[in-house]
């Protein structure tokens, strides 16, 4: 009798509504961008639950598929990092056209309704994951120069080693959505060289300009930026604001920095 008994159908994948955000430690906008970190949200993405893995990548160049599951920003192939069945990150093409376009994911269960989803040229937000906030206020992502203690209030979070930052010391912040690169890296290879922005970047602390010894895409990964940010002579300040503007766009993130004589 089970042999005449019809499996039920699989369930295609599903996009909530509001369900594409920008990489939610980086701003979480609901526009994206090319080159960008994104995050889809929904239902029956993915039969699996998986990251990406060295055997995924072809030489330098990233898998556009896993297990099936595969996502198209207006008909563009978008670069996969993880699956699961309610979530999915994705690396947007650099060729993604601009504008209200649709977004489908599809998988060996079948294909999504389009997602309507505004592309923006440069979306750019700094890295400031929700453990970051300290006392209500919004950090940044920062390491000093020893590349493991953070630019915090001492003993900010529990566990994580953490100092104000002096002013004359470099710093490294990261972020997303900061447009292309010269020479031109296409989103989805793996960074080899050295590069910088195509853009103007401007980084305060504060009301004090701050000198930028690196501004660009950061080796060995793909879609991430680094900016190595040496801190100007500033007043003692638990909490300085930390503003940015990219091609004399404002960043939209209420960000902020410890400094410390």
């Amino acid at each position: 009798m089970a042999d005449h008994i019809a499996a039920p159908a699989a369930t295609r994948p599903q996009i909530s509504p509001d369900g594409v955000v920008s990489a939610s430690a980086f701003g979480a906008f609901p526009s994206i961008a090319p080159g960008s970190w994104i995050e889809i949200y929904g239902s029956n993405l993915s039969a699996t639950t998986r990251a990406w893995s060295g055997a995924d990548f072809s030489g330098s160049s990233a898998p556009t598929s896993l297990d099936g599951v595969s996502v198209t920003v207006g008909g563009r192939p978008a670069y996969i990092a993880y699956v699961s069945p309610g979530q999915i990150n994705a690396l947007a093409p650099s060729d993604a056209p601009l504008g209200q376009v649709g977004l489908v994911v599809s998988s060996p269960s079948g294909v999504s309704d389009a997602y309507i989803v505004m592309v923006e040229p440069l979306l750019p937000g700094l890295l400031a994951p929700t453990s970051f906030k300290v006392d209500g206020r919004q950090y940044a992502v920062a390491l000093l120069p020893d590349g493991q203690t953070f630019v915090l209030p001492p003993g900010a979070i529990p566990g994580v080693p953490s100092r104000p930052a002096k002013p004359g010391e470099t710093i490294t912040l990261y972020g997303i959505g900061f447009g292309p690169v010269t020479p031109n890296l296409p989103a989805g290879t793996l960074v080899g060289q050295l590069n910088s922005l195509s853009n103007p970047l401007q980084v305060l602390l504060g009301n004090a300009q701050t000198t930028l010894s690196y501004n660009g895409l950061m080796p060995n990964l793909t879609g991430v930026y680094q900016f190595n940010v040496l801190v100007p002579n500033v007043a003692d300040n638990a909490a300085v604001p930390l503003t940015f503007s990219l091609a004399e766009q404002v960043g939209t993130q209420t960000l902020y920095l410890a400094v410390q004589h």
